[in-house]
């Protein structure tokens, strides 16, 4: 399948476990009018998320902004595309920090290839990825320093910290009173500031998720 023999009108086949490569990937994508990751060789289509995976993702946006804006720091939405180097995977993190000048792939400025902290709100039909193969991707990105699972059902923040052994260093923070430090953006996160607007108590009625 060539590049320039692709439209539009392919995007829907091309999300049927169809392998292609990422430059026909990066094609249909940016014709698509939704979202699509793109891993080992196929696309796939990313749904709509909760009213707390939504509220938790702005949360995070805005306290993250408040604290490490002044660094000069750049905070991301879901919307930026990043790009896994060693396995030429394309993913969506629910929020993005770089902490340099942003590097991105090509002119079309619309994927970033140095993420430094990553959060993944958990969604039941996510979950195991992003616990497993995500992360295991997510390791092999050079720039990236500190990943953090957001619990959408309790307040629960899993920390992982790259070491200079190029190992992780878990850390699990679980209810209201507790904080996440994050050296590597030289500040700390509230869990109560992070689930201020979540009914924990409530009862949740999901609908599949992909990330």
């Amino acid at each position: 399948m060539a590049v320039q023999a692709l439209t539009k009108e392919k995007v829907t086949k091309a999300t049927r476990a169809q392998k292609i490569t990422p430059e026909e990937y990066l094609f249909l994508e940016r014709q698509s009018d939704a979202r699509h990751e793109y891993k080992n060789g196929a696309m796939s289509p990313m749904t709509g998320a909760t009213l707390k995976h939504n509220l938790l993702v702005v949360s995070l946006i805005g306290l993250l902004y408040r604290l490490v804006g002044k660094q000069q720091w750049t905070v991301l939405p879901s919307d930026m595309r990043v790009r896994i180097g060693s396995t030429s995977d394309y993913t969506y993190p629910d929020v993005v920090v770089v902490c340099e000048t942003p590097l991105l792939e090509d002119s079309y400025n619309d994927t970033l290839l140095n993420p430094c902290v990553i959060f993944e709100v958990l969604s039941p039909t996510t979950e195991r990825y992003d616990r497993g193969d995500k992360f295991a991707k997510y390791r092999t990105i050079d720039s990236l320093t500190d990943y953090l699972l957001v619990s959408q059902e309790k307040a629960q923040i899993e920390h992982y910290v790259r070491q200079p052994d190029n190992k992780w260093l878990l850390s699990e923070h679980i209810g209201l009173s507790e904080s996440v430090t994050i050296e590597t953006l030289d500040c700390q996160l509230s869990l109560a500031e992070v689930y201020e607007k979540i009914d924990l108590k409530a009862e949740s009625t999901h609908r599949p998720e992909s990330h």
